[in-house]
């Protein structure tokens, strides 16, 4: 697996090797996982904003919510 090599505090280096009172089997482990759920975050509010930005637009233009309501005529129930 790929290394990378980057600078801590004192607390984060503190948290980490508490990796097996955490229930990881190493610091690595810890590491890997807390990025995964950062990134999974990063993307949930990514997406969140971006559905928040398409609402406004929606909200704001008559026409589409016009073609969008003819799309919703014609869809089979």
């Amino acid at each position: 697996m790929p290394q990378a090599k980057f600078s801590l505090s004192e607390a984060q280096i503190d948290f980490i090797n508490r990796h097996q009172a955490l229930g990881f089997p190493d610091r690595s482990a810890l590491v890997r996982y807390a990025l995964d759920q950062l990134r999974t975050q990063v993307a949930q509010e990514r997406l969140r904003e971006s559905a928040r930005l398409y609402a406004e637009v929606y909200a704001e233009d008559q026409d589409l919510q016009d073609l969008t309501d003819a799309a919703l005529d014609e869809w089979p129930r």
